[in-house]
């Protein structure tokens, strides 16, 4: 059992005012691994007064200075990455192959933010000869970060990157079922150098607790959040009293689109790839794969075929391929919408179950699973599952797909699969989407913006986009003469 008995606040590691410490389970046995404190309304008083103080001396430190503290967070965090992604794997049961690499890679991301440090220049703007007008950008001020658990580390870098960069300070609310990573990483902090208050870490509940207390604290400017939709809804209410900013990355329920003309054996290697990565539990997964009527047969028969070979067992094991689900709720959520799609009518061709053996008995593991027959009006298509579950829905034309692909209150990321090159410009440029892959899937960089349209969100992370949220427009306005006419002189 692991022990994380303090919350990081103003630099400091204290103990919970008004917390308790909470068992974070593992998925891959149900049993708890560590102890974690969790903070309430006063802690989070506490960190948000901490922000407040530290933001004006970070927000007037100059960008170069900036960028040199997450230059130094950087090669930290690039030392830490192994045993980070052993952490994130422990705690949310990601297969340790995934979390190498895509932690292994996120120093990447805070030299990116790093390079952004000095860049939030403003413009001049022509008006006449009597007046000079300019804009400048400024950093919002504190900023409340509440981050995931299918991806705790990466969330927490698409927020605190941009926003320290930018010249805010934040407070740091990671999910409930996933906190360990987060204090470790308020370790790197400390070890860069940040100073107090520029960055804190607060564990605890969502409703109710940590989380509802950041999000209605009228000391916090800005609310930057990725979960589930009804929850940002929560959020919207409860920040709508102190007029916040908000920045939300959302649900998705992706097309992936794949016509007749397709490399094939491309096409299956992204489209099954995307389907059961991270366990299922990521928004930006194919989860709708949408096949041309010529080669659907075939694709249903390559995806039961491929879901075989998917080798489900302890995420910490080198060879898994899939580990469990990353807590018992989202496991049961899961089972039920494979019950949805059998009682729909959807052809359950693959898994649908979770896996014999001891070894995994105590486990919150499922099967890849794997519907065909799908019906874009049925809920497994509708509705986001976060779990492995693939439903393939044939088309037969151009326009159909385009029809089925945007048939959809998300609106995150998309597919397409085709060798014409016009066919892939009239899709990609069609289908609703804030990301649209084709002939490729899954590919994420720090310099491209990410974001979705309709209920996947507001806002982008990534690229230079990702500052915009963090800054305000100050226009400044001076005469070059100093005169002002009298209005009542005549």
């Amino acid at each position: 059992m692991v022990e994380y008995p303090h919350l990081f606040i103003n630099g400091a590691w204290v103990p919970p005012v008004d917390g308790e410490l909470v068992e974070s389970i593992d998925p891959s046995t149900g049993r708890p691994w560590a102890r974690v404190a969790f903070g309430g309304a006063g802690d989070i008083d506490a960190a948000v007064r901490a922000a407040r103080a530290a933001f004006g001396p970070w927000s007037r430190r100059p960008g170069h200075e900036r960028a040199a503290l997450l230059r130094k967070l950087a090669v930290a965090y690039e030392a830490a990455a192994p045993e980070l992604a052993r952490l994130e794997t422990t705690d949310n049961g990601r297969a340790l192959r995934e979390t190498k690499a895509d932690v292994g890679g996120h120093a990447n991301s805070w030299y990116w933010y790093a390079s952004l440090a000095d860049k939030n220049s403003g413009r001049t703007i022509p008006i006449e000869d009597a007046v000079l007008a300019f804009t400048t950008r400024k950093p919002v001020g504190v900023v409340g970060a509440i981050t995931p658990w299918n991806v705790p580390l990466m969330s927490a870098l698409w927020k605190l990157g941009p926003a320290l960069a930018a010249g805010c300070t934040v407070v740091l609310k990671p999910a409930e079922h996933t906190p360990v990573t987060s204090l470790e990483l308020a370790r790197l902090f400390e070890q860069a150098g940040f100073p107090p208050g520029v960055v804190n870490v607060v564990p605890g509940w969502g409703a109710g607790g940590a989380g509802e207390s950041l999000v209605a604290h009228p000391g916090v400017n800005k609310i930057a959040f990725t979960g589930e939709g009804a929850t940002a809804r929560a959020i919207l209410r409860n920040g709508a009293e102190t007029f916040k900013r908000f920045t939300l990355e959302l649900g998705g329920k992706a097309p992936h689109v794949i016509f007749a003309d397709a490399d094939f054996d491309a096409a299956m290697n992204a489209a099954t790839g995307s389907a059961w990565a991270l366990c299922g539990q990521s928004c930006a997964l194919g989860a709708r794969v949408l096949v041309q009527r010529p080669i659907y047969a075939r694709a249903v028969e390559e995806f039961t075929r491929r879901a075989a070979r998917v080798r489900v067992g302890p995420p910490l094991h080198e060879a898994t391929h899939m580990g469990p689900q990353a807590h018992a709720e989202q496991l049961a959520k899961t089972l039920s919408y494979i019950e949805i799609g059998k009682r729909e009518g959807a052809e359950l061709v693959f898994g649908g179950a979770r896996p014999g053996g001891d070894a995994l008995a105590g486990g919150f593991y499922v099967q890849p699973t794997v519907f065909a027959s799908v019906r874009n009006d049925m809920r497994i298509a509708r509705e986001e599952i976060f779990g492995p579950v693939a439903a393939l829905i044939p088309f037969d034309d151009e326009d159909e797909a385009v029809a089925l692909a945007n048939d959809s209150s998300y609106g995150l990321t998309a597919g397409v699969w085709t060798q014409d090159v016009g066919r892939a410009l009239r899709v990609s440029s069609q289908i609703e989407a804030g990301m649209v892959w084709v002939n490729t899937y899954r590919y994420i960089r720090w310099s491209t913006p990410y974001g979705g349209v309709k209920q996947s969100g507001w806002g982008r992370e990534n690229g230079t986009e990702a500052l915009e949220p963090y800054l305000d427009v100050h226009t400044t306005i001076i005469s070059k003469t100093g005169k002002f006419a009298d209005p009542y002189a005549t």
